[in-house]
């Protein structure tokens, strides 16, 4: 493993040891990163605990990241962040939220949705960008979703729109902060076997042309891509990581 530990990345929504963000954290650590990890509860410490027993410099915080005051804490814990990675998002301790059809869902359903799958990213990438800026250097990487930023799920809407408006809010950010050094990506995770997978899911990613699911650590390779010096020249992508399902025509 690189001993640089120069910069610092930031991972949101790191607390399942079977999830996208957790596997985030093991590639960046590998390359060198000092990392900050969050989860919603104290299961965060058992991952810092891990990723430290790997040879990563690692702090972990449990924040509630759709409260404005819980994300300037973490701001303040953490200090200056060169790499942020926002995951948080989708599940909650591996309990995803009812599917129900738009007519049906009610409004306080939808504020939750949005509020844990884009107001996250809005509020920590805010609370990091001005020190990313000051320094004339950032990576920022979305976690968006096939699902709403490529294609559509039925009964799916508000976890739709809230991953397709991520990928508007990267594409709109990337331009205003080009110059400053930063650049700001999405990448779009098909049918990943993460701890929070149900058994339709599962079946779903037998059925692509990799007949198989993804697995976090080949989201993570992509996601540490466009947080290397490497991807420069990259911003305002979204990189698709889901074998080939959404370039099927014909699934008959």
């Amino acid at each position: 493993m690189p001993q640089t530990h120069s910069r610092t990345a930031l991972i949101t929504g790191a607390g399942s040891p079977a999830g996208i963000g957790y596997a985030v954290a093991e590639a960046l650590g590998r390359a060198g990163y000092r990392l900050a990890v969050t989860s919603t509860t104290d299961r965060i410490h058992d991952r810092v605990r891990a990723l430290s027993a790997a040879g990563c410099v690692v702090t972990g915080h449990v924040a509630d990241l759709t409260v404005p005051d819980e994300v300037t804490r973490l701001a303040a814990e953490v200090g200056p962040v060169d790499v942020l990675v926002n995951n948080a998002g989708m599940a909650v301790l591996g309990s995803i939220d009812a599917q129900v059809p738009l007519q049906d869902i009610s409004l306080a359903l939808w504020h939750t949705v949005l509020e844990r799958n884009l107001t996250t990213a809005f509020l920590v990438t805010r609370a990091c960008l001005p020190g990313m800026i000051e320094r004339g250097w950032g990576r920022i990487v979305n976690v968006s979703s096939t699902t709403g930023a490529v294609a559509g799920v039925a009964r799916d809407s508000a976890y739709a729109a809230a991953k397709a408006a991520m990928l508007g809010m990267t594409r709109s950010l990337c331009l205003e902060v080009a110059r400053s050094g930063i650049t700001v990506n999405a990448v779009a995770p098909g049918w990943i076997a993460t701890g929070s997978q149900t058994e339709d899911e599962q079946r779903a990613g037998a059925a692509s042309p990799l007949g198989r699911s993804g697995r976090a650590a080949e989201v993570a390779a992509a996601i540490s891509f466009l947080c290397s010096a490497g991807a420069s020249y990259v911003t305002g992508h979204l990189l698709v990581v889901d074998g080939g399902n959404s370039v099927i025509e014909s699934k008959a």
